[in-house]
């Protein structure tokens, strides 16, 4: 089983962030859901709890207590509010980029803010012409002096506008080697933010739009060289994105479960509950498998991640089978309640749109089975996972490859 992962500090944190998520967020789901605004307030409480630095190093101020960690925090948040669970999934894209390719001044001026919740991080790379493409970016970044000057637009931002730090991608040169990474402070100007739009579901989750309007940032705002863009870019979507929003799908696809036992308990036919109708149980029973499977391949991947094993496969099945299976939870919930589903006093309504918004961040499913294939036929082109743990911790890749 999943527990098999975990062990008692696991425990302990689930049931922490459980409390907080039931008491301090659910309270706030219907207001977020009536409004359809950015819930700032709750997402400061959240980054106050420390949890946007559980992969930073205790060293910074953080937990120092990895992936596995990082996902039951997501996974419960997400249990209760999916837009809250993908603020700390978003954030962690952000923290992702400073910890692998920032520089020790970097480090200890932005992780330790990233720590005491004091700073939101960002990624930025999604543009309108490109979309998941990402050699096909069209911003620049102009080199003038000892200045980089930001001209461009950037779409899908998660916490685009409750964000402190941005990370942006931006094109300096041509070709694959031509993409480079970038800080910019929120308060930059020449950085403007759009109101947001109206979306589907995740509602209070900040997920719009930035532009830059010659954006002047000094040089020691770069993350790493010029043209290591892509592989910013690739390995914060690779190791943190896809088990990130893993760990969003697997919170809502757990409430799908509880609320349709929940709705079956209570709903009765022929004067007995709903569930002991056998189309139902086996409906019931369908979306059990379907979770217990999905938490497997959640929490094995994440294991393999804080184990320093290459895990790049793990990752995109993870991905693929807790999105696709969510959804798939999700229809099968709607037909369960039937008429029922169609109302908003329901929360079972707000779980299929939000569902939906897990599929397309960080590759749709179809960009997943395509890795995959690379993979089974031997034509991936290596694991990122490998290259950022052979970058960040020599030692432990030696160790782990056997030499």
């Amino acid at each position: 089983m999943s527990d098999a992962y975990l062990d008692e500090r696991h425990h302990q944190l689930r049931s922490k962030v459980r409390a907080f998520a039931e008491s301090k967020v659910a309270p706030r789901v219907a207001d977020m859901e009536r409004t359809g605004g950015i819930e700032t307030e709750l997402a400061s409480a959240i980054a106050r709890q420390g949890w946007i630095g559980v992969t930073v190093d205790k060293a910074y101020g953080g937990m120092g207590a990895g992936h596995l960690a990082k996902t039951l925090i997501i996974e419960e948040l997400s249990r209760i509010s999916g837009a809250m669970g993908a603020v700390v999934q978003a954030s962690q894209l952000g923290v992702a980029k400073i910890i692998h390719f920032g520089n020790e001044r970097q480090k200890r001026m932005w992780l330790p803010r990233v720590a005491d919740g004091s700073c939101l991080p960002t990624i930025a790379v999604t543009e309108p012409e490109a979309g998941s493409h990402v050699l096909g970016m069209q911003m620049t970044a102009r080199r003038e002096g000892r200045h980089y000057v930001l001209n461009g637009r950037k779409i899908y931002v998660g916490n685009s506008h409750i964000g402190h730090l941005h990370g942006v991608v931006a094109r300096t040169g041509c070709g694959s080697t031509g993409l480079t990474a970038f800080l910019v402070e929120a308060d930059r100007p020449g950085l403007v933010l759009p109101a947001p739009g109206r979306t589907l579901g995740l509602h209070g989750f900040s997920f719009g739009e930035l532009h830059f309007d010659d954006c002047r940032i000094p040089v020691g705002n770069r993350l790493g060289r010029e043209g290591d863009g892509r592989d910013v870019a690739y390995s914060s979507s690779v190791l943190y994105g896809r088990p990130n929003l893993t760990a969003v799908a697997l919170g809502i696809h757990q409430a799908i479960l509880d609320e349709t036992i929940r709705f079956t308990t209570e709903r009765h036919r022929y004067g007995k509950p709903l569930h002991d109708l056998p189309t139902i149980r086996l409906k019931i029973g369908q979306m059990q498998s379907r979770l217990m499977t999905a938490r497997l391949a959640a929490y094995h991947a994440a294991h393999l991640l804080d184990m320093g094993q290459p895990c790049d496969a793990e990752l995109m099945n993870a991905k693929f089978i807790n999105v696709e299976w969510a959804i798939d939870s999700a229809r099968a919930a709607m037909e369960i309640h039937a008429a029922a589903g169609l109302f908003t006093d329901r929360p079972i309504e707000r779980y299929v749109r939000d569902a939906f918004h897990i599929f397309a961040p960080a590759g749709t499913s179809d960009i997943q089975l395509l890795r995959l294939g690379e993979v089974a036929l031997g034509l991936d082109k290596g694991q990122w996972s490998a290259r950022v743990t052979a970058t960040t911790n020599p030692d432990d890749t030696l160790a782990t490859a056997g030499v």
